[in-house]
């Protein structure tokens, strides 16, 4: 099993910049792709960013060239720049992994103001 425990969120002005930290626990060497979603008030979750364990990402449309994600063994992070109101969400850190599938964090609040 997996666990993943997320932190960084909080609130900020338009423009500012953010970044989130997921740690990874158990079996985090089994990880293949840790992943970023996010979920506003009313709307579907949706995929943010991802890395595979060969080092490769993407990132949705949306975020490009404004987000980062990274990972160091079992910790990946989310570098937010530039951010707009329309970031605002709770984000998740999500991870499959060959021995356990996929899980998820519980989530951390990110708010941007205008």
């Amino acid at each position: 099993q997996v666990q993943l425990v997320e932190s960084g969120g909080g609130l900020v002005q338009t423009g500012g910049s953010l970044r989130l930290s997921c740690a990874a626990s158990g079996a985090w060497y089994s990880i293949n792709t840790m992943d970023w979603y996010r979920q506003a008030p009313g709307k579907e979750r949706e995929l943010v960013a991802t890395m595979t364990s060969g080092g490769s990402t993407d990132y949705a449309d949306s975020v490009k060239g404004r987000f980062t994600i990274s990972r160091a063994r079992n910790t990946a992070s989310l570098q937010m720049n530039n951010l707009k109101p329309d970031d605002t969400a709770v984000y998740y850190c999500s991870a499959r992994s060959g021995l356990s599938g996929r899980s998820w964090g519980r989530g951390t609040q990110v708010t941007v103001s205008s």
